[in-house]
């Protein structure tokens, strides 16, 4: 079956949001670097996915304008089998993304990125409504604390476990690195 490995949002416009803090990103780059290198060395195609909405003023940093629309400082270079850029949550809205995982052939997708309960948890629903097979790669994403309505903080930890908890078994399979790996290789995992 053959596979793509998603890297969803992985981006500089992050670090210039209030919310932002480096305090989960050392395990999140290391896991996401080390995905991106395991699919590029089984060579499986790995698409970049940016994100840019908004105001097209450079004080935006989901801007054009603010060049922070790029690959967060930390992430693993790589080339991309193509790159496209959203404007809405989802990466298979307006992209043109599924038009080319169709033209390529591609029948399973390995997610991961930032925001774990945002852009990476509305693409897979949206890949797994399309009748791709999803892999979800919990720690090769990222999320950071919210503030509830009520106004408690609710913890990154218990978002990333929400979010685990509504995909699994119903959109994705839930998967470590190595999971994902391992099955795009056609192993048992």
């Amino acid at each position: 079956m053959k596979t793509c490995l998603l890297v969803i949002d992985v981006q500089e416009s992050f670090r210039h949001r209030p919310f932002f803090t480096e305090a989960d990103l050392p395990a999140y780059l290391a896991a996401q670097n080390a995905l991106v290198a395991g699919c590029v060395a089984a060579g499986l195609p790995v698409v970049r996915v940016l994100h840019s909405d908004g105001p097209e003023v450079a004080s935006n940093p989901f801007a054009q304008a603010s060049g922070h629309v790029r690959p967060l400082d930390g992430l693993v270079d790589f080339d991309a089998a193509a790159t496209f850029v959203k404007h809405r949550h989802s990466a298979l809205v307006g992209t043109g993304l599924d038009v080319w995982l169709t033209r390529h052939g591609v029948q399973r997708l390995i997610v991961s990125g930032i925001r774990t309960e945002q852009c990476c948890e509305t693409t897979t629903r949206h890949a797994s409504d399309l009748g791709w097979q999803v892999d979800f790669v919990t720690e090769a994403t990222l999320t950071f604390d919210m503030v509830q309505p009520d106004g408690n903080v609710l913890p990154a930890a218990d978002i990333a476990m929400r979010t685990a908890t509504v995909l699994q078994g119903r959109f994705a399979t839930l998967c470590t690195v190595e999971q994902a790996l391992a099955r795009a290789r056609g192993e048992v995992a």
